[in-house]
C-alpha cells in the first residue's frame, strides 16, 4: 500500500475502520428499542449517558481538529516525515481515536447498556487492524525512531506520554 514515493498512503486503513465502525454504530442506535433489545435501556442511567456521551462527542471532535487541522498530519504524510508533535503526542492514532470515541458517545447517547461493549470490540479491531498495517509500515520506514514512539505514546487511547 506504500506509494512510488517510500511514504505512506495518505489514507492508510482509516477507510476500513470508520466504514466498519460507524456502520455498527448505526445499526446499533436502529436496533436500540427492538422488543428484544429494549431491557438494555435503563432509564436511571439515561441521563448521565447522555451526558457522558455529549462529553465523549465534544472531546472527539477537539482530537480530530488538533489531528488534522492544528498538527497537519497530510503534510507530515506527504513529506514522509513522523509526526509526534501535537495530538500525535497524546496518542500514536487520534484520528482512529477520535472516530472510536465519537460513536462511543453516540451509543451512550442511544442509552441502551447492551450496546455498550461495542466500544471494546472496536478498541479490538483498531489495536488489530493497526498492528498488521500501519504499524508494520511505520516501523519499516522509521525503525527505531517509530519503536521509540511506540513506547511512549498509546496506540489508541489518548493519554499523557511517558517519559
Amino acid at each position: 500500500m506504500k506509494n512510488r514515493k517510500g511514504h505512506l498512503p495518505i489514507y492508510g486503513p482509516g477507510p476500513v475502520f470508520g466504514t466498519v465502525v460507524i456502520a455498527l454504530t448505526v445499526a446499533a442506535m436502529l436496533c436500540r428499542n427492538l422488543p428484544p433489545l429494549r431491557f438494555g435501556n435503563i432509564v436511571i442511567l439515561r441521563i448521565p449517558l447522555i451526558i457522558v456521551g455529549i462529553l465523549l462527542i465534544l472531546f472527539a471532535i477537539f482530537l480530530w481538529v488538533y489531528a488534522v487541522i492544528i498538527t497537519k498530519i497530510d503534510d507530515g504524510i506527504l513529506h514522509n516525515h513522523l509526526v509526534t508533535t501535537g495530538a500525535y503526542a497524546l496518542v500514536r492514532n487520534p484520528i482512529y481515536s477520535a472516530i472510536l470515541i465519537l460513536c462511543t458517545g453516540v451509543l451512550m447517547i442511544g442509552g441502551n447498556v447492551l450496546f455498550l461493549i461495542l466500544p471494546f470490540l472496536y478498541w479490538a479491531f483498531l489495536t488489530i487492524l493497526l498492528k498488521q498495517t500501519e504499524e508494520k509500515w511505520l516501523r519499516k520506514l522509521y525503525g527505531e525512531a517509530y519503536t521509540e514512539y511506540c513506547n511512549k505514546v498509546n496506540r489508541c487511547i489518548p493519554w499523557f506520554p511517558k517519559r
